[in-house]
């Protein structure tokens, strides 16, 4: 939205939210959260490769609009996520996993719909994240 029209509230609630995810105990290493952050069974709760490609894919456009110490930060845990949805653990082999890119998503686990499934949404921002940290200046 900040993109759209340059008013600051946009930007600031992007800034806040960003914050909260790279900044909460229950993110892990990998940056590839958990599909909720306050999941009862963290360490053991599924991971959500469809929200690790859409926090990636934000990261790398808000970026774009901060000062450079934050700009810095964001960028490292996208490229940090990207490279872990490029592991093995989620990457699938060609020719597997119904064609999707991704492994591992979670839909709506309380509902118990798209539990540890790839979905259209993940790869989407996952391609997106890897165009995006492919257009920085390096």
């Amino acid at each position: 939205m900040y993109r759209a029209t340059k008013d600051k509230k946009y930007l600031d609630q992007a800034v806040a939210i960003a914050e909260f995810i790279l900044n909460h105990p229950n993110l892990p290493k990998d940056k590839v959260p958990y599909w909720d952050f306050n999941a009862p069974n963290i360490p053991n709760a599924l991971r959500d490769s469809s929200a690790g490609a859409i926090i990636a894919s934000a990261l790398l456009e808000l970026e774009n609009y901060v000062d450079k110490e934050h700009s810095k930060k964001y960028q490292a845990a996208a490229k940090t996520i990207i490279q872990t949805l490029s592991s093995n653990e989620y990457l699938a082999e060609e020719g597997t996993n119904g064609g999707f890119l991704l492994k591992h998503g979670v839909g709506h686990l309380p509902q118990k719909s798209e539990i540890d499934v790839p979905l259209s949404y993940g790869d989407y921002y996952f391609v997106e994240a890897m165009l995006r940290y492919k257009k920085q200046d390096k």
